[in-house]
C-alpha cells in the first residue's frame, strides 16, 4: 500500500492511500491516566504514522478466550483479528475521499453494552461511505470499570465524577472538529451515528450542555430513547455503592487504593460484582455527573431540534420495548424530521433472525467481511442503507434513488427487507420475538 502525508493542526499525518480513498488508523485524540478526565492531544512532534490501527480497552476478550467466552458475536466480527488492549485506549480511525474539500462528517460510536467492542473489528469501516463522499470517523473509547466507574471519592474539586467513556468521545469529536478540515472534511457539518450503547452515548451527546449545537443530524441504531425514559441514568451515590463492593472484592480498602490495582485484578472484581448484581448493567451505564449529563437537559421533553434517522431489528434486545420507544420518540421530537426503520431480514445461515447488531453489517456495507452465504438481495439492501444514511448525512434527508420515499414518522417506516419497503412495524412479529426470541441477545 503506498502511504500519504497530510499537515494537520496537530502535526504531519501519514496515512494509507487506496485506489478509491484514503485511510488513517490509529490517531492518538487524547490521552488519560485511570478514572482521570482525557487530556487532548494537540500537537506532536515528526509525523505521526497512521497506517495501523491502536488498542482497544480492556475487556473480556483482553482477558479470556473471546470464542468461548462470546462465540457468536466472535465469530459474526472478530474472526482473524488482532488485538492490543489498554486502558489509555484514546484513538480513533478515519476514512476519506481522495481530492475533496469541506466534505461532510459521519461520526461513529460503536456498541457493546459500554464494556465490549472496538473500532478495528471486521464489521466496521468507512471505505463505503467515501465512496460516496463522505468523510467516516470511528473511535474507540474507555470501556467497563475502566470508562464508567463512579464514587463519591473521586469526585474532582468541582464535584463531577465518571462517564470517562463519554468524556474520551466529545475529546474525539473535539479533535475531529479542530483538525478535520486540513483532511478535507467541513467540521460544521458533522452527523454522529451509534448503534446499541453507542445510540445511548449519541443520545446523549447531541443533548449535553457541552457539545449540543455540534451536530447537523444523529443516527441512533437500537438504543434511541433507551436511557431517556427507561433504563434512566444513576446517581453517583448509588452507583458508588456498587463500587465498594468492587473494593472488597479486589481487597482495596478505598477508591484511591483500587486506583493503584492492575488492570486483570479490577476486571475481575468488577466482573465478580457484576455477577452478584442483578442491576450491575445500569451501574456500568452512563451517570449524571450534573456536568456531560444532567437531568435537566436530558429527557424525553428536551430532544435537541435535529434530523434523525431512528432503527431497530425486528430480534432487537426486547423488540417491543425498542419499537414503543421509538414510537414514543417520534411523538415526543415534535419539530424535527425523524426517519424510523425496523430492519426486517433474516440473516441466511442460521436461525437466528434478524439479529442485535446485524444490522450494522448492512449499513458499513461490509457483508464481504462476515461467513454468512450472503445472496444479491443482503447486497441490494446493504447498497440501499448505505445510500439512505450518506444521504441523511449530506443533507438530512435519506431520500435517495436506492429506496421507495422514505416518510418521517412511525405510522409507517421503512422496512429494510425484500423488497424493501415503506410499511407498519411488524407488531405481530415483534410481540413473537419478544416472547421466545432465542437469539444471540
Amino acid at each position: 500500500m503506498q502511504t500519504i502525508t497530510r499537515t494537520t493542526p496537530c502535526g504531519a499525518l501519514q496515512g494509507l492511500e487506496l485506489e478509491d480513498h484514503l485511510e488513517y488508523r490509529g490517531i492518538r485524540y487524547a490521552t488519560a491516566a485511570r478514572w482521570e478526565y482525557p487530556r487532548p492531544v494537540e500537537h506532536w512532534e515528526g509525523v505521526y504514522d497512521a497506517t495501523q490501527f491502536g488498542a482497544c480497552c480492556y475487556q473480556h476478550r483482553g482477558f479470556d478466550e473471546d470464542t468461548k467466552v462470546n462465540p457468536f458475536y466472535s465469530k459474526e466480527f472478530r474472526v482473524g483479528c488482532y488485538f492490543t488492549y489498554s486502558e489509555d485506549c484514546q484513538y480513533l480511525n478515519i476514512w476519506a475521499p481522495k481530492d475533496v474539500k469541506d466534505c461532510p462528517v459521519l461520526i461513529y460510536i460503536h456498541g457493546g453494552s459500554f464494556t465490549g467492542g472496538s473500532t478495528d473489528e471486521r464489521h466496521i469501516s468507512g471505505t463505503a461511505y467515501a465512496k460516496k463522499g463522505v468523510i467516516f470517523v470511528a473511535m474507540n473509547y474507555r470501556l467497563g470499570p475502566y470508562g464508567f466507574c463512579a464514587h463519591p471519592q473521586l469526585k474532582e474539586a468541582d464535584g463531577t465524577c465518571g462517564n470517562y467513556g463519554l468524556y474520551d468521545q466529545l475529546e474525539a469529536i473535539r479533535w475531529v472538529r479542530r483538525n478535520i478540515a486540513a483532511l478535507g472534511g467541513d467540521p460544521h457539518r458533522i452527523t454522529l451515528l451509534g448503534q446499541s450503547a453507542g445510540a445511548m452515548s449519541v443520545d446523549i451527546l447531541i443533548s449535553s450542555p457541552l457539545c449540543r449545537d455540534w451536530y447537523r443530524g444523529a443516527i441512533m441504531m437500537s438504543g434511541p430513547g433507551l436511557q431517556r425514559a427507561a433504563a434512566r441514568p444513576q446517581s453517583i451515590e448509588k452507583v458508588g455503592q456498587f463500587w465498594d463492593q468492587i473494593c472488597q472484592n479486589a481487597g482495596a480498602a478505598d477508591m484511591n487504593a483500587l486506583r493503584q490495582t492492575d488492570a486483570r485484578t479490577l476486571y475481575y472484581a468488577w466482573l465478580d460484582a457484576c455477577k452478584s448484581d442483578k442491576l450491575s448493567m445500569l451501574y456500568t451505564f452512563p451517570v449524571f455527573d450534573g456536568k456531560l449529563l444532567t437531568k435537566a437537559t436530558f429527557n424525553m421533553r428536551t430532544i435537541p431540534k435535529m434530523p434523525k434517522i431512528l432503527g431497530m431489528t425486528n430480534a432487537d434486545m426486547i423488540p417491543v420495548l425498542v419499537s414503543g420507544l421509538i414510537r414514543r420518540w417520534a411523538h415526543d421530537d415534535k419539530g424535527s424530521p425523524c426517519y424510523a426503520y425496523c430492519f426486517d431480514r433474516d440473516l441466511p445461515g442460521d436461525n437466528y433472525g434478524a439479529w442485535h447488531t446485524a444490522d450494522l453489517l448492512y449499513a458499513f456495507g461490509t457483508l464481504q467481511n462476515n461467513w454468512r452465504p450472503f445472496t444479491d438481495t443482503d447486497r441490494e439492501i446493504s447498497r440501499q442503507m448505505v445510500a439512505a444514511f450518506a444521504n441523511f448525512v449530506k443533507c438530512g434527508n435519506p431520500n435517495c434513488n436506492a429506496l421507495p420515499r422514505w416518510k418521517a414518522g412511525t405510522a409507517k417506516v421503512m422496512r429494510f427487507g425484500d423488497p424493501s419497503r415503506m410499511a407498519p412495524f411488524p407488531d405481530g412479529r415483534l410481540i413473537k420475538e419478544t416472547l421466545h426470541n432465542k437469539g444471540p441477545v
